[in-house]
């Protein structure tokens, strides 16, 4: 992805992710990059669980857990937590995890 845009970046030793979430939706799952009107990309994501309580929070940071191979402690919202647009905060990833960030976000997804 040299040269592209994309929704993560370097924090110290760790990596912030900018995330859209859709929660209600039909399934779990990550949709790939999105860019945002502003030019801002993101990563696209939706959960099953309701935006109350921090329910969909939760369910997001365990699905990016999952989908990175990584424990679920290694995840945790960073900012955003009343917003769709959310920062996730990756704590001391491998090389390992910025590949599989770059594949996630490989294309556009609209």
């Amino acid at each position: 992805m040299s040269g592209a845009a994309k929704p993560w970046r370097l924090s110290g030793d760790d990596i912030l992710i900018d995330v859209r979430l859709t929660p209600k939706a039909a399934k779990d799952g990550v949709d790939g990059l999105e860019i945002l009107s502003d030019g801002r990309p993101v990563l696209k994501a939706r959960v099953r669980a309701v935006p109350e309580k921090g329910a969909a929070n939760k369910a997001l940071t365990q699905l990016m857990a999952k989908t990175l191979g990584l424990p679920k402690s290694a995840v945790a919202l960073d900012s955003g937590s009343t917003s769709r647009l959310k920062t996730l905060r990756i704590a001391n990833p491998d090389a390992d995890t910025q590949a599989q960030l770059d594949a996630l976000c490989a294309e556009p997804s609209s």
